[in-house]
């Protein structure tokens, strides 16, 4: 047992520390970076006066914006997909496929689609082909089959619509599920680089495409990237820490069933 836990330490300390250096990185003198030395100590904020030329901040608005408004409509299209299939839709094949199709391959022709649609390079295109999410249904069609059914059906005794179940029985009994599968969610649309870059014009980037230009046109701005980096891992960083028991119990209630 003390081996097992002194190699997770070890693998744990291997994973945290490039997050460790990132973040000591962005609060350092540009000389002191140059000097590539683990040992090199200073503290500097000119890094972080730095990023308001960039435009990551005005990115970072963008993507709360598209990130926080695609993942309440998962919820809500997830939720209603998984009490239907519940109630026996046959929808399970067709979400586990889609669940298995990673998104470049869906690039091209979703870029034809919003074309047609005269969505492509407007902010719409950042969410309307995520509005309906399979790992969010998964999840939630899991939770689903937890709901005592004894209560559903007593509700339709007494004369309850299928909407009114699912607002107002369903959904608050499910509230941790939904806020589980709401941050992976939100994580999944937040950390996307190569669809928001084709899809739409550069004052629609998100935060991860302007950090992506960032190291492709100041590549040796080491002070600058790190600062960037941080800032643009933050609010995933802030709301795992919160979250981090519930998604873990979510995903493993979920794998189990």
């Amino acid at each position: 047992m003390t081996a097992l836990r002194i190699a997770t330490a070890a693998f744990a300390a291997f994973v945290a520390a490039p997050l460790a250096w990132l973040a000591y990185a962005a609060f350092l003198p540009a000389d002191a970076l140059l000097q590539a030395d683990l040992l090199t100590f200073g503290f500097t904020l000119e890094n972080l006066a730095a990023l308001p030329g960039t435009g990551l901040f005005r990115a970072l608005g963008i993507s709360l914006a598209a990130s926080g408004l695609t993942v309440a409509v998962q919820l809500a299209f997830g939720l209603a997909a998984a009490y239907a299939m519940r109630n026996g839709a046959p929808l399970r094949a067709v979400v586990l496929l889609l669940l298995a199709l990673p998104t470049e391959l869906l690039l091209v022709p979703l870029y034809r689609l919003l074309q047609v649609l005269s969505l492509l390079d407007t902010f719409a295109a950042l969410i309307a082909p995520f509005l309906a999410s399979p790992l969010v249904t998964f999840l939630l069609l899991q939770a689903v089959r937890r709901v005592p059914w004894e209560m559903i059906e007593a509700a339709r005794l007494d004369g309850a619509r299928e909407r009114t179940i699912l607002l107002r029985i369903v959904a608050p009994t499910l509230r941790p599920e939904l806020l589980a599968a709401g941050v992976l969610a939100f994580a999944a649309h937040w950390n996307l680089v190569l669809y928001p870059r084709v899809t739409t014009p550069e004052s629609l980037w998100t935060v991860q495409v302007v950090l992506a230009d960032l190291l492709r046109t100041r590549p040796f701005d080491w002070g600058v990237l790190g600062a960037a980096a941080l800032v643009a891992s933050l609010p995933i960083v802030i709301v795992y820490a919160v979250f981090e028991k519930r998604i873990l119990a979510t995903f493993e209630a979920g794998f189990r069933s």
